[in-house]
């Protein structure tokens, strides 16, 4: 309100000036309908802070052509009032890109945290193409190290041709810090069923940043490209989480839990490869993978919370619970992995919806470890699944969370899948 009062004292004085007279009603009227928007929306865009910095720099060149030693000291307690009463700027809304919509397939084919494999020798569920690979541990956790040029598939019943129209990919991966030690680069390779390339994922560093790049084939058969000139914040001698979801022609990448590439119409493939690519650089001592999980099923393309919701609200109308597996924490911990919450929401909406449901939210591990273990940390998972539901505004008052560690499997321990069966959150109605 200042500025529009000082502005309209302005535009009397300098009215009789005919040259200036055209510019001052330009500049009046942006400012009037900057402090409109100001006042209506309390956000200033990029217009009305333009005008405000033309107006500041009026104020200040009159309050200089006003030259006494009081003028000066009058001017620069008004432009010190001015500064303190202005608003702080709004930070940024979170990108689109950066959304976090993943959701695991529920049937897994082929899983593997390397946690029964020998130190040094090649990982048993792996077929090696080119170069050589071997079991190491980083950071407590066993994984894949890749010597330079490297190339692995899972080893799969049919070789030639695994993977659905609709899955996902989940798998963890190691970052050097760029200061300290060479670049990282891992590529993944889909191919169709004659072999030919159709898309192609490449992960690495790029000036401290990390860079995530999609060159795939098109539905309508032409090479294009996404991703390129992006950059996320890079965890440097860390692992970090990757995720993606195919459905039949639409392609999603995640990076520790942030969508960063949506790709609406892509070529399907068939198999996948894993290569360490010559990208800026190599290390062969720091380039790493582990828990890998591909499974069957993936987000509708479209209607999705729609969809979501039917599931839940069939599965209690027929069941009278909800079982998920995709509910995820980290190895050992009641952390909830970021793409838990998509899974999470589902349970918070049929909440909303019903109001007056209760229900007992249990938590179940596999029989990896001892009861002593996995009973309270059956019980703090359950109990972290609670706290999220309510943070997404569910009653607590309608929760109650129970650990059963490994006491009630649905599933044989003695294999992967059935141990990742038995991992699960059921949301049983009471």
């Amino acid at each position: 309100m200042k500025k529009l009062a000082i502005l309209s004292i302005i535009a009397v004085m300098v009215a009789a000036e005919a040259d200036a007279q055209g510019f001052l009603k330009r500049l009046k009227d942006r400012a009037v309908d900057a402090a409109k928007r100001s006042v209506e929306y309390k956000v200033e865009n990029k217009a009305a802070r333009v005008t405000d910095e033309a107006m500041d720099a009026i104020l200040d060149g009159k309050g200089e052509s006003d030259s006494s030693n009081d003028n000066n000291s009058s001017d620069d307690n008004s432009r010190s009032s001015r500064s303190e009463n202005t608003e702080a700027e709004p930070q940024e809304v979170e990108a689109t890109y950066e959304q976090s919509d993943f959701v695991p397939g529920s049937i897994v084919f082929f899983e593997d945290n390397l946690q029964n494999e020998q130190m040094g020798e090649f990982a048993s569920k792996w077929d090696l193409v080119d170069g050589s690979t071997d079991v190491a541990i980083i950071k407590g956790k066993k994984c894949i190290h890749f010597e330079p040029g490297s190339r692995i598939e899972p080893l799969m019943t049919n070789q030639s041709s695994y993977m659905p129209d609709m899955f996902t990919l989940e798998f963890d991966f190691w970052m050097n810090d760029p200061k300290t030690e060479m670049h990282n680069c891992y590529e993944l390779e889909f191919s169709n069923g004659n072999g030919e390339d159709v898309y192609q994922i490449r992960i690495g560093e790029s000036y401290s940043k990390l860079e995530v790049t999609c060159r795939y084939k098109s539905t309508t058969g032409d090479w294009r490209e996404s991703g390129e000139g992006k950059t996320w914040e890079l965890k440097k001698n860390d692992w970090s989480h990757f995720a993606m979801s195919f459905n039949k022609r639409a392609l999603k990448i995640y990076i520790n839990g942030k969508r960063v590439i949506n790709i609406p119409n892509c070529t399907s493939a068939v198999r996948m490869k894993i290569h360490q690519a010559d990208w800026g650089g190599f290390n062969g001592n720091k380039n790493y993978m582990t828990n890998f999980r591909y499974a069957k099923g993936a987000m509708e393309l479209y209607d999705q919370n729609v969809t979501d919701m039917s599931a839940v609200e069939k599965a209690i109308a027929t069941t009278g619970k909800f079982v998920t597996n995709n509910i995820l924490f980290e190895t050992g911990k009641a952390t909830l992995k970021p793409e838990s919450m998509a899974e999470i929401q589902k349970v918070a909406d049929y909440m909303k919806k019903n109001p007056s449901v209760r229900f007992e939210v249990q938590g179940h591990t596999d029989n990896q470890g001892s009861d002593a273990v996995n009973d309270p940390l059956s019980q703090q998972r359950a109990e972290a699944v609670v706290k999220a539901l309510e943070g997404l505004g569910c009653d607590g008052f309608n929760l109650r969370a129970v650990g059963k560690g490994s006491h009630e499997p649905v599933a044989d321990n003695k294999t992967d899948a059935g141990r990742a069966k038995n991992r699960r959150v059921e949301f049983i109605k009471k």
